[in-house]
């Protein structure tokens, strides 16, 4: 029997286009996979920023919001 895994997708940031995808680069260089959210409207309309989200697997939502805080305290 194999087991059920829940492959839920949570948001962990919002922002910038560029801001999602440097948290997104935090997140994967930490092993912690990860994907944009409406980052195909920065493309179609540059001189609108659109607001961008990373997502992660429900599993990983803990670790990658601690990721996220320590980025935010060293600043």
């Amino acid at each position: 029997m194999k087991k059920s895994v829940d492959k839920t997708l949570v948001e962990v940031f919002a922002g910038s286009p560029w801001e999602a995808e440097l948290i997104k680069g935090l997140l994967e260089s930490q092993g912690v996979p990860a994907v944009l959210k409406d980052g195909i409207l920065g493309t179609l309309t540059p001189y609108i920023s659109p607001e961008v989200a990373v997502l992660v697997n429900q599993e990983n939502y803990e670790s990658a919001m601690e990721l996220i805080r320590n980025r935010d305290r060293a600043r």
